[in-house]
């Protein structure tokens, strides 16, 4: 066999290809130990100071954490095969410390169809709690806990009349349920208009991109100078996550509503002392405005001289219909208790009617009414 070929009838490529298997398995680097016995941590370069915005958003969070709630409603629930009910959590949102009474601002759509509401303090501390009052309106609620006053830190309040498109802003709530989260983002548009649980108009809502989830409802929107500006209320999503659009009930309106709901258990609205007629009564009669029907003897309404629908000898004659409260035109209840809102019970105010297809202007002092 001398001189003959070793390889045979093997191909000179199929040399070279055994012959460069061979070398990448001879150098192959997964094939070499890859481990260092003598590996130790890297040195650590010094970060520096923090930045000034950096230094703003951790002193918020500490100076307010403490003042954020979180609020569990609780529902019961009589089991199908049991007779015995059992508590269920419903919902969960937020919520801040008022007073150092142990009054609680949530919103009215977190505690709304609650059995029982269980209130957790930053220092995880759990507190039952009961409704002081509610404005479902505003969408705002007050809770009363029992926690000793040198565990509550009342939050500090600010103004929401003088803000500005593209302030910074910062939310604090427990969003899913979470432990306290603060997100930041600014002022995204004012003057917005939302529906509230019951259907009515809130106007003047904060628009902000600060992340508000489901679980920051009822928590505060601060400025960046640590004051409660707006309640976090409601996102706009199709999925019920952060999309970018969250909305915050205005401070002005929450010092407005709060003092009442602690002093009565519910806003005391103004009113004219006259019954209404339902829009959809005008709108077969073709009125433009809003029917008087009646006038509470000696109210408001009657004292002004505003005119009631009578009956005469079997005819209607329809009364003075409302078109304007104030200088703003109305044509439905949503809109008259939209401007009444903004004042005041005492507060003397122009309503303008249609009486007799004349436009006639009558000063009325506005009453509470139930």
């Amino acid at each position: 066999m001398s001189g003959k070929n070793p390889f045979g009838r093997i191909s000179p490529f199929a040399v070279f290809l055994l012959i460069g298997i061979g070398l990448w398995l001879l150098f192959n680097p997964f094939q070499r130990n890859i481990l260092n016995p003598d590996a130790e941590p890297r040195s650590i370069t010094a970060r520096g100071d923090l930045a000034a915005d950096e230094r703003n958003t951790i002193e918020i969070f500490r100076e307010n954490s403490a003042s954020v709630v979180y609020v569990t409603s609780i529902a019961l629930r009589r089991s199908f095969f049991a007779l015995n009910a059992v508590e269920i959590p419903q919902g969960t949102g937020s919520g801040f410390v008022w007073d150092r009474d142990g009054r609680i601002v949530t919103n009215f759509h977190v505690i709304e169809d609650a059995n029982r509401v269980q209130v957790t303090m930053a220092d995880q501390s759990s507190w039952k709690a009961v409704l002081v009052g509610a404005a479902p309106d505003k969408d705002l609620a007050v809770l009363q806990i029992t926690a000793p006053s040198q565990q509550l830190r009342p939050i500090t309040i600010g103004r929401s009349e003088d803000l500005l498109v593209g302030q910074k802003v910062f939310a604090i709530g427990n969003p899913f349920g979470l432990d306290q989260t603060i997100t930041s983002g600014i002022i995204s548009a004012l003057n917005r208009e939302i529906n509230s649980v019951t259907g009515r108009s809130i106007h003047g809502v904060i628009q902000t991109d600060a992340a508000i989830n489901p679980g920051n409802s009822g928590g505060p929107l601060l400025d960046s100078a640590g004051r409660l500006i707006g309640v976090n209320t409601a996102i706009y999503s199709p999925s019920g996550a952060y999309a970018g659009i969250g909305f915050a009930v205005p401070v002005d309106e929450v010092n407005r509503v709060v003092p009442q709901l602690i002093r009565h258990g519910r806003m005391i609205k103004p009113g004219l002392g006259a019954s209404l007629a339902d829009e959809r009564v005008a709108k077969r009669l073709g009125i433009d405005g809003i029917l008087i029907l009646n006038v509470e003897e000696s109210g408001p309404a009657a004292i002004a001289g505003l005119r009631p629908t009578t009956q005469y000898r079997g005819e209607i004659i329809l009364g003075d219909i409302i078109t304007g409260i104030a200088g703003k035109k109305v044509r439905s209840y949503n809109d008259l208790r939209d401007v009444l809102d903004t004042f005041k019970v005492g507060d003397e105010v122009a309503v303008t009617v249609n009486r007799e297809g004349q436009l006639v202007d009558v000063l009325v002092r506005l009453a509470p009414i139930n």
